[in-house]
């Protein structure tokens, strides 16, 4: 809830049971303060934070300021730490399965609709493309068992402070840049926060610039980079409905997606295998 009194511009929100109260002393004291600042934690269930006017601009600034403001967060608050013999491979099984349940599914929905005498508009859309949907598959398993190859016997992980809710409606400027909506933030990956934006405004902004700038601001290693283009080439969960052209719809999105992505990440590794 937004509010004004002679004080000023205020927001309410809502106490989280999930909310560190540590979280924002720990930011301030790496000194990263591009967060609305509490005005009052005193009230039973709600907190007062300052309010953030927020400037226009084009969207795709918004995004190249965004990247540098979590970049800057990544950095301030990034270390390494321990990690048990199995969390990698947890990692590695959990998104195996993943990669499996998908390729179980879409076989499955090929096997349905090559049985029909005609097909929907959506069908063949689906049919067509089916074969760049596995494709993105298998190469998402192959990068997924050279990644934990090279990561099985680490002991340590990069880990920081994330925002874990990244998206362009959450960065706001009035002349200096912030981030709001910190219920999510936690301790992990750094990935997790570029993986979160990408798929939430992967068709509405140039990633192409957005990761080289997030990679030349971060030192990030080989194997999380892989592991972050693992994960976002794993197509998107492809849905029918029972409206037609909805149906088309859908699966368009999900193919723009995938070509998008393919062409994102394609060339880091051509230049890869060129220079082997």
């Amino acid at each position: 809830m937004i509010f004004e009194c002679e004080e000023g511009k205020f927001v309410a929100k809502k106490k989280s049971e999930d909310e560190n109260p540590e979280l924002y002393k720990y930011l301030k004291n790496r000194n990263f303060n591009s967060f609305p600042k509490m005005v009052d934690q005193s009230r039973i269930g709600m907190n007062i934070y300052e309010y953030i006017e927020d400037n226009y601009l084009p969207y795709e600034q918004k995004g190249e300021e965004l990247i540098e403001l979590v970049s800057e967060l990544h950095n301030k608050t990034a270390y390494e730490r321990e990690v048990t013999e199995d969390n990698f491979k947890k990692i590695f099984d959990n998104i195996k399965n993943n990669i499996l349940y998908y390729r179980d599914k879409y076989s499955k929905y090929i096997n349905t609709i090559e049985q029909e005498i005609y097909m929907s508009p959506s069908h063949y859309l689906f049919i067509r493309n089916s074969s760049k949907i596995f494709n993105a598959l298998t190469f998402c398993e192959n990068k997924l068992n050279e990644w934990y190859e090279n990561v099985k016997n680490n002991k340590t992980s990069k880990v920081c402070i994330i925002h874990n809710n990244l998206c362009i409606d959450h960065y706001k400027n009035n002349g200096d840049s912030y981030l709001i909506s910190w219920d999510n933030a936690k301790r992990d990956s750094p990935i997790l926060d570029i993986y979160k934006l990408y798929k939430k405004e992967a068709l509405k902004l140039n990633f192409e610039s957005l990761f080289k700038k997030y990679f030349d601001n971060t030192n990030i290693s080989d194997e999380d980079r892989d592991l972050l283009f693992i994960m976002i080439c794993i197509p998107d969960d492809i849905l029918f409905s029972d409206n037609e052209f909805e149906s088309c719809e859908l699966i368009e999105r999900s193919l723009d997606y995938l070509f998008k992505t393919e062409s994102l990440v394609r060339p880091y590794y051509t230049s890869q295998d060129e220079k082997q």
